[in-house]
């Protein structure tokens, strides 16, 4: 018996880094989970890699840029399984040559990249919570940032977004827990995508490490082991959390960097 059986799931933005891990983990522990993607060649052969290791997936038409796919994925997977249990908003973005400080950043991005997140997991949230309720309950899984939470120097749109989605998850919870919808969200630090690694210098990654009392870069698998755990049913009495999966990155007093030896 694994931990997700009988269970359907659906993943946004899942062919790479967070959310392909995510999608192998659902799929490893016995969900049949379904890749939200645009591109559907990739997905088709991340699905079909799930399935050569004893999992089960398929893949849905997903594209950020085109609201009403947040919709109709859900659409296609509640018509083929009548149901969907888990649903991983993991989607989100930014743009990091016009997202800094609020006086430099670019008013127009800014409320393009707050309007991007935020509706990436309010328009698929407003579309599953109606099945779910009929189906009795479910588990909404949404992916923020340490960031929504301590305040930064620039990529203010994004952070501005993810703490936005952090209290539409603790609302969702709430609103609809007599359901037995429940609503979590995780909050990785520095983790080790390519896209995370390739746009940081090594001279960063070793100074923002002390910082991190764990004193480690996360992996894609840490976020992954989380989103198992609120999908499945030990997380049943668990819902409007926020749990951040950053290694202890910023608990300690702020003097604490200065005590690690560089």
């Amino acid at each position: 018996m694994k931990r997700l059986d009988n269970k359907i799931s659906l993943v946004t933005s899942s062919t790479r880094g967070i959310g392909l891990e995510i999608a192998k983990k659902l799929g490893g522990n016995g969900s049949k989970v379904y890749l939200a993607v645009r591109r559907l060649d990739a997905g088709k052969k991340i699905a079909d890699e799930i399935i050569a290791n004893g999992g089960n997936a398929d893949i849905v038409y997903f594209d950020a840029s085109k609201p009403d796919t947040y919709k109709t994925m859900i659409e296609e997977v509640i018509n083929k399984e009548k149901r969907l249990d888990v649903l991983v908003n993991n989607y989100g973005g930014t743009n990091v040559k016009a997202d800094f400080d609020v006086v430099t950043g670019n008013t127009e991005d800014f409320f393009r990249i707050v309007q991007d997140n935020l509706q990436s997991v309010y328009l698929p949230c407003k579309e599953v919570i109606p099945h779910m309720i009929r189906n009795g309950g479910g588990s909404i899984i949404n992916i923020s940032t340490i960031g929504s939470v301590i305040p930064d120097l620039s990529r203010v749109a994004y952070v501005v977004s993810k703490a936005a989605i952090n209290s539409l998850t603790q609302n969702i919870a709430v609103q609809y827990a007599k359901q037995g919808v429940r609503c979590n969200a995780i909050l990785p630090g520095l983790i080790a995508t390519d896209a995370a690694m390739d746009n940081m210098s090594e001279e960063f990654i070793k100074g923002f490490l002390r910082h991190v009392p764990l004193n480690r870069v996360g992996k894609p698998e840490d976020i992954a082991n989380a989103v198992v755990f609120y999908a499945s049913d030990e997380s049943s009495f668990i819902t409007g959390d926020l749990i951040e999966v950053a290694g202890g990155f910023g608990l300690p007093t702020p003097l604490y960097g200065d005590s690690i030896t560089k």
